[in-house]
């Protein structure tokens, strides 16, 4: 059986992350999405909850971490191809996400670095299959 995988992150607006997300190329489930939270659909085991701050203090003991001046996570999202990986960084770039760092090239890893706009980390990178 396949692992599903949900990362919780916060947002300062649920319309905003839609907005963010869908320009990716990611879909919505609706059926787990409400005023204060939308999952997003990465792949078929693989989720992001996006919370409102409020909804996403209380799955937690401890403070959120400002991610505007801190990072709190690393998310690296495999993509099929370097065009991938770009594709993926232009439409972050367009959607009101920023590069933090100049792509890294290490011949058979190739990588980028993405905030979204509320300073959550994405880190899109294609590798040869070879180096696995």
């Amino acid at each position: 059986m396949n692992q599903t995988v949900f990362v919780n992150l916060p947002v300062a607006s649920i319309d905003r992350a839609r907005a963010f997300y869908t320009a990716l190329g990611f879909s919505i489930n609706e059926g787990f999405s409400s005023a204060s939270n939308i999952c997003v659909v990465v792949s078929e085991t693989i989720f992001l909850m996006l919370l409102d701050h409020e909804r996403f203090q209380g799955f937690s003991s401890l403070p959120r971490a400002d991610t505007g001046r801190t990072t709190a996570a690393l998310i690296a999202l495999s993509r099929d191809s370097r065009d991938a990986v770009d594709a993926f960084c232009k439409a972050a770039l367009a959607a009101g996400g920023s590069e933090t760092r100049p792509p890294q090239d290490h011949g058979f890893m190739y990588a980028r670095t993405i905030h979204d706009p509320d300073g959550n980390v994405f880190e899109p990178f294609w590798m040869e299959a070879s180096a696995t």
